[in-house]
C-alpha cells in the first residue's frame, strides 16, 4: 500500500486550488473588461441574501488553508486584515496564502497526523481533533466549500468558467 505524508496531502493540494482561484479572478477581470463593467461588481456577489459576500468567501478559503498548515506544523498562522476591497487585493491575498502554504517544509508536518488540533469557536467549546481527522474532515472540506462558492459566484455572474478551470492542470 502506498502511503502519503501529511505534507503531500495538504500543501500541494491547497496550493493547486489557490492557483486555480487566481485563474478564476483573472478570468473575472477579463470578463468585466470585455463586457465593460467595473470589476468591483463582483465584490457584492452572493447566492442568497443571508450568505457572506464574495470577498469573505476568498478570505475564509485563505484562512482555512493557512490555519490548517500552521496548526499541523505547530505554528501560528500569519494574520491578514480581511480588508480586501478589489480583485487585485484578493489576488494578492491568494498569492500570499499560497506562498505561506508552500513555505511550510515537509519535515514540519512529520507526526502531525497524531497532533492534537484545537480550533476555537466564537461560541461554545473549541473543537478538538487529531491532525489527520482535522485535515480530512474539517480543514479540507471548509477550504473547498469556500473555494467552490467563489467559483459558483463567478460562474453565476457570467464569468466563462468551466470544470477544467475548477480542476486546473494536473
Amino acid at each position: 500500500m502506498t502511503q502519503i505524508s501529511m505534507h503531500a496531502a495538504s500543501a500541494p493540494v491547497f496550493a493547486h486550488m489557490l492557483n486555480n482561484m487566481l485563474t478564476w479572478l483573472e478570468l473575472a477581470r477579463t470578463h468585466a473588461e470585455t463586457k465593460k463593467f467595473d470589476p468591483a461588481v463582483y465584490l457584492t456577489l452572493r447566492l442568497a441574501p443571508d450568505m457572506l459576500p464574495f470577498p469573505r468567501q476568498i478570505q475564509i478559503a485563505s484562512d482555512a488553508a493557512k490555519a490548517c498548515m500552521a496548526r499541523l506544523a505547530g505554528q501560528d498562522a500569519p494574520r491578514f486584515e480581511d480588508n480586501e476591497a478589489s480583485l487585485d487585493e484578493l489576488i494578492e491575498r491568494i498569492k500570499k496564502t499560497r506562498d505561506y502554504v508552500l513555505s511550510i517544509p515537509a519535515e514540519a508536518l512529520v507526526g502531525s497526523e497524531d497532533r492534537v488540533i484545537t480550533v476555537p469557536r466564537r461560541s461554545g467549546d473549541p473543537l478538538k481533533f487529531d491532525g489527520l481527522t482535522y485535515l480530512r474532515h474539517y480543514a479540507m472540506p471548509n477550504f473547498y466549500f469556500h473555494a467552490t462558492t467563489t467559483y459558483a459566484l463567478l460562474r453565476h455572474a457570467g464569468v466563462p468558467l468551466g470544470k477544467t478551470d475548477y480542476l486546473g492542470a494536473a
